[in-house]
C-alpha cells in the first residue's frame, strides 16, 4: 500500500472526469502531477500541484482548475476538505479512517509494507569498496562499504534485481609493491634484518603473510632475484589480502555477489575487445592532447597517443587509452571492466568511489554511454572523507595498519550496527566527523540510540502486556479496533507510517539511502513523543488499564511502528534492538 500513490490516482481520476465534462481540454499530460506532504503540516495532510502544472497547457487560471478539482475531490469519502491556497495549490485533509487503514496495512503486510515494484526487476550492478588489495580496509573504505551495501539493499527492497560487486585492483604496480613488502617480511621470518623503504607497506598485518609464505616455500626465494619470485609472491600476497578484506567486510555483515579481478582483463583480449567496440563507433583515434591547463609540467611534451573521443559523450577532454610506448593507460582496463558489465546485461550501473576519484566521473560516464549507445545509465556516487574523534581528539592511526585507521578499529570501538547507522546519517557527498564517544552516548542527540530505543521500548511494552495476560501477538493485534486511534498524536504517527512507501521510492530513485536513516529518526521521535504524552493522558498509554479495546489499538499502533523501524534498519544493515543494555 502506498497512500500517496492512491490519492494521486484519485486526483488523476478527477482530472479525467473534468476533461470528460469539458472543464479541462483533452490531450493534457498528467505526468507531472504530484501528491506529496505539504511543507507546513498545518496546511493539511497532502498537497497537489495539479492546477499549477496544468494551467499553461490548459490555458486556464490555476485557481480555476484548483477550485474545480477541489469540488470533485470533496465527493470522495477519504477527503474531508480540499482547500485552494495561494495561486493554485490544493491542500487536502484526509479522514481519520484513512490513517487508521494505514496501520491495518502495516500489520497485515509486516516488513513487506513499503516494498515497491518501482524497479520492475531491472538488473542493477552496484560496485563498491573495490579497495586496492594491499592491506586492511581503512575508515574511508568503511563509509563506501556501508553506503554501497545499504544502497544495494534499498534497491532490492524497491524491486530491483541487484548484484553487489567488488572490483579487485590487482593489475597495477601497487601489487608489485605489495609483493616486495611481503618478500621483506618473508626474509624477516627467516631471521634477516630488513628495512622498509619509502613506498613499501610497513604495516604489521604483513608479518603473518611473510610467515605464511615461508611456511609454503621454505627458503626457496631467499637471496633470489625478483625474476624468480615476484609473480608468485604477487599472487600469494593478493590472495592473502583479499582474505583479510573479506574478513573485514564480514565484520560489517557485507557479502559480495561478485569479486571481479582487474588482472583477468590483461592478456585475455578483453581490453582489446572493449576498445574495438569504441573504434567501430568512430570513437578511437591517434592524436596529441593539449597540455594541462594552468602551469605546464616541466616534463610534459606532445606525444601521439591512442585517444578515446570522450567529449562526444559529455567529457571535458578526450582521454588517452594507450600510451605512445604501447602500454595501456589506467583508463583502458576500467573501460574494459565496464564493457564487461554492459555485456553481462545490466540495465543500470552504480559505482561507489572515494572522494579522490572526482576527476574520474565524467570520463567513466562517457565510456559507459559510448559502450552502451546511451542505453545503460551509470550513476557514480562519491563518498567524502571521514574524520574519527575519541576523547575530543582525532583518532590516531592503527599500529597494525601502519599508516591509517582501519575498519576493524572502528567496529571494535562501537560495534557494526552503530558504525553502519552513524555513517548513513550524512549524505555521501558531505564530509563526516565521526565521534566515537557520541556514537555510544545514550541520548536523543545520538540517532542510532534514539531509533533503537524506540524499537526496544515497543518490544518491552509488548512483553509486559503479554506478562499481564494481554494478548499482544500479531494475530491478536490485527483484530484491534483501530477506529479508537483518533487522537492527534496517534494520527500523527500513522501519517508518518504512511510516508514510508513513498520515502522508499524517493530514496531508491535518487540512490540516497541516508534518507532512510533520517526517516527512522523522525518516526522514532513521533513514537517517543506519543509515549511521553501517555504519562499525562492515560488514554494514550500503550497499556490502558481501563479499556482492553483501547489497549489493543494502542499496542497495534506501537507494533506498526516497530515493523517499519525493523524494515528500515534492515535496509541499513542494522539489527533492531529488542532491549537496551
Amino acid at each position: 500500500m502506498n497512500l500517496f500513490n492512491d490519492i494521486r490516482s484519485l486526483v488523476i481520476d478527477s482530472l479525467n472526469a473534468l476533461t470528460a465534462d469539458g472543464t479541462l481540454p483533452g490531450g493534457l499530460s498528467f505526468d507531472n502531477v504530484a501528491v506529496e506532504p505539504p511543507r507546513d503540516p498545518a496546511h493539511g495532510d497532502m498537497a497537489t500541484n495539479a492546477a499549477m502544472v496544468l494551467a499553461k497547457p490548459a490555458k486556464k487560471k490555476p485557481r480555476d482548475i484548483a477550485e474545480a478539482l477541489a469540488a470533485h475531490l470533496a465527493q470522495d469519502d477519504r477527503i474531508t476538505s480540499a482547500e485552494v491556497a495561494g495561486p493554485g495549490f490544493l491542500n487536502l485533509r484526509l479522514a481519520p479512517s484513512v490513517w487508521q487503514g494505514v496501520l491495518g496495512s502495516v500489520l497485515a503486510d509486516g516488513t513487506a509494507y513499503g516494498k515497491s515494484e518501482l524497479g520492475q526487476g531491472k538488473r542493477v550492478n552496484v560496485e563498491y569498496v573495490s579497495a586496492n588489495p594491499t592491506g586492511p580496509l581503512h575508515v574511508g573504505h568503511t563509509r563506501g562499504a556501508v553506503f554501497g551495501d545499504a544502497l544495494a539493499s534499498l534497491l532490492a527492497y524497491a524491486g530491483y534485481d541487484v548484484t553487489r560487486e567488488y572490483y579487485i585492483n590487482d593489475g597495477g604496480g601497487q601489487v608489485d609493491v605489495l609483493a616486495r613488502s611481503v618478500y621483506l617480511r618473508y626474509l624477516e621470518a627467516h631471521g634477516q634484518e630488513v628495512a622498509f623503504e619509502d613506498g613499501t607497506y610497513p604495516g604489521d598485518y604483513l608479518i603473518e603473510v611473510g610467515q605464511a609464505l615461508k611456511d609454503k616455500v621454505g627458503d626457496a626465494y631467499v637471496g633470489k632475484g625478483e625474476e624468480v619470485w615476484l609473480q608468485e609472491v604477487r599472487n600469494f600476497a593478493t590472495d592473502a589480502m583479499m582474505d583479510l578484506i573479506r574478513e573485514d567486510l564480514k565484520l560489517l555483515g557485507i557479502e559480495m555477489d561478485v569479486f571481479f579481478s582487474e588482472k583477468s582483463l590483461y592478456g585475455t583480449g578483453k581490453i582489446e575487445a572493449a576498445l574495438e567496440s569504441l573504434d567501430a563507433k568512430g570513437l578511437i583515434y591517434q592524436g596529441v592532447l593539449e597540455p594541462p591547463k594552468g602551469k605546464k609540467p616541466e616534463d610534459w611534451e606532445p606525444r601521439e597517443q591512442t585517444l578515446f573521443k570522450s567529449t562526444e559523450h559529455g567529457d571535458d577532454v578526450d582521454r588517452p587509452v594507450k600510451k605512445s610506448d604501447g602500454a595501456w593507460t589506467y583508463f583502458a582496463p576500467d573501460i574494459a571492466y565496464h564493457y564487461d558489465k554492459v555485456e553481462r546485461g545490466f540495465d543500470e550501473l552504480i559505482d561507489i568511489f572515494g572522494a579522490d576519484h572526482g576527476g574520474y566521473v565524467k570520463r567513466m560516464k562517457a565510456a559507459v554511454s559510448a559502450l552502451s549507445d546511451g542505453k545503460v545509465p551509470l550513476d557514480i556516487k562519491l563518498c567524502q572523507l571521514v574524520k574519527l574523534f575519541k576523547d575530543g581528539q582525532e583518532f590516531k592511526m592503527s599500529k597494525r595498519a601502519g599508516t591509517f585507521v582501519t575498519l576493524r578499529d572502528v567496529v571494535e570501538a562501537v560495534g557494526p550496527d552503530v558504525t553502519r547507522f552513524m555513517l548513513l546519517t550524512r549524505k555521501n557527498d558531505q564530509g563526516f566527523d565521526f565521534d566515537l564517544d557520541k556514537a555510544l552516548e545514550q541520548s536523543k542527540d545520538n540517532p542510532v540510540f534514539y531509533v533503537q530505543y524506540a524499537n526496544a521500548r515497543i518490544c518491552s511494552t509488548l512483553r509486559k502486556a503479554e506478562e499481564a495476560g494481554i494478548a499482544s501477538d500479531d494475530a491478536a493485534l490485527a483484530d484491534a479496533d483501530l477506529s479508537l486511534l483518533a487522537a492527534p498524536a496517534q494520527l500523527s504517527v500513522a501519517r508518518k507510517l504512511a510516508e514510508w512507501p513513498r520515502l522508499v521510492e524517493i530514496a531508491a530513485r535518487s540512490n540516497e539511502p541516508h534518507r532512510v536513516a533520517f526517516y527512522l529518526y523522525d518516526l522514532a521521535s513521533d513514537l517517543h513523543g506519543l509515549y511521553h504524552l501517555g504519562k499525562s493522558d492515560k488514554s494514550l498509554r500503550f497499556v490502558n488499564e481501563s479499556s482492553q479495546s483501547a489497549t489493543h489499538a494502542n499496542l497495534a499502533l506501537a507494533r506498526a511502528v516497530s515493523i517499519v523501524i525493523s524494515a528500515g534498519l534492515g535496509i541499513l544493515g542494522v539489527t533492531p534492538a529488542e532491549e537496551m543494555r
